[in-house]
């Protein structure tokens, strides 16, 4: 999903567009499928996009808006809809390729098996051989014999050659694949499925050995001036800024991802609240510290800043408890002015 959709999803006006998408829906007569659906969202809320002016084009004939359709349009600009079709390429050539050693295999097989029973029909013919016609001719049978075998164990090595360079690509490609569907596309972070599995592991973790886990959400301030006023793109290259400042700064073990639209989440593991606060304000400081420049332009777009909330787990906490703490924390910042750092339990000590 592009960064402007989640946007929108995001924000105050989220409910009216969902009217709009069901109501362009049924103008339609679509069925609101989920796949429908997500298609029809990019469909109204960025009508400029490449998917947008398929659609329209689709729409504005007589052909009749099928699920092979959707399907179709989904495996094309969807980037969840690419993966899947990569995926399912990948696996239609490791079957051939199976299929091609399986059959190799079976070949050499049969190509043994013969050679064996000629093997046994020349030891019974040499046992009752007269002379040295009938030798002549039992070598003669051996000889062949032995090179078709050969032959075929020459066609077996290559094709297993073939074949384990080609599961060498395919095993390069399915891990890139892999790395393509835990990041986010737009700033190369984790995205937010990855960021949800590696916080319920690291929870784990941490209770399992009593280290400690700090968890901070991170949120541009002011972010839809910069849409409103400059577009997209530039709304983009803001989000890639702030990114390549977290991914310096959040390196192995720590995790950065996009948590959504432009929030983003760092998890600290076996860090407290004294380190990581530091780290936060060190990497709040460096994004405020530039003055950025629109490509296209060159126009000023002045500071870039964030506000931050961060909450250390408690023994026992879930996830989805740290989480909200420093969702909660976030607030207090946003709500406080912006372009500062709040730590969960700093503000829950000062409620007591």
């Amino acid at each position: 999903m592009t960064a402007q959709v989640e946007t929108a999803l995001r924000g105050p006006e989220a409910y009216a567009l969902a009217h709009r998408v069901i109501d362009s829906m049924q103008q339609a007569s679509v069925w609101p499928t989920p796949l429908n659906y997500e298609l029809w969202l990019h469909y109204v809320s960025d009508p400029d996009s490449p998917l947008s002016r398929e659609m329209q084009r689709l729409l504005a004939g007589d052909t009749p808006f099928t699920e092979a359709t959707a399907e179709m349009l989904a495996a094309e600009f969807l980037p969840r809809g690419r993966l899947s079709e990569e995926i399912r390429d990948v696996g239609a050539v490791l079957n051939r390729e199976l299929a091609a050693v399986a059959e190799a295999i079976d070949n050499a097989r049969q190509t043994q098996a013969a050679y064996g029973e000629t093997l046994t029909s020349a030891s019974e013919k040499m046992q009752g051989a007269e002379g040295t016609t009938d030798l002549s001719a039992i070598v003669s049978t051996l000889s062949s014999a032995t090179r078709r075998v050969q032959h075929h164990t020459s066609t077996l090595e290559k094709r297993l050659e073939s074949s384990n360079r080609e599961v060498l690509r395919l095993r390069e490609h399915l891990e890139q694949v892999r790395r393509d569907a835990m990041t986010d596309a737009l700033t190369n972070l984790a995205n937010r499925k990855t960021f949800d599995e590696q916080l319920a592991r690291l929870c784990e973790e941490a209770e399992t050995d009593g280290k400690g886990l700090t968890l901070a959400l991170v949120d541009i301030d002011h972010f839809k001036r910069f849409n409103d006023t400059w577009g997209h793109q530039t709304g983009d290259q803001v989000l890639r800024y702030v990114a390549s400042v977290l991914g310096r700064i959040a390196r192995d073990p720590r995790v950065a991802a996009r948590y959504g639209g432009e929030e983003f989440a760092v998890i600290f593991p076996g860090e407290t609240r004294g380190t990581v606060e530091a780290a936060l304000n060190a990497i709040r400081e460096e994004i405020a510290s530039r003055s950025l420049r629109r490509r296209s332009t060159n126009d000023d777009l002045g500071a870039v800043t964030i506000s931050v909330g961060f909450a250390e787990r408690h023994v026992g906490e879930t996830a989805l408890s740290v989480l909200e703490r420093a969702d909660a924390a976030l607030y207090v910042s946003k709500r406080s002015g912006r372009n500062c750092v709040t730590d969960a339990e700093s503000m829950a000590q000062a409620a007591a």
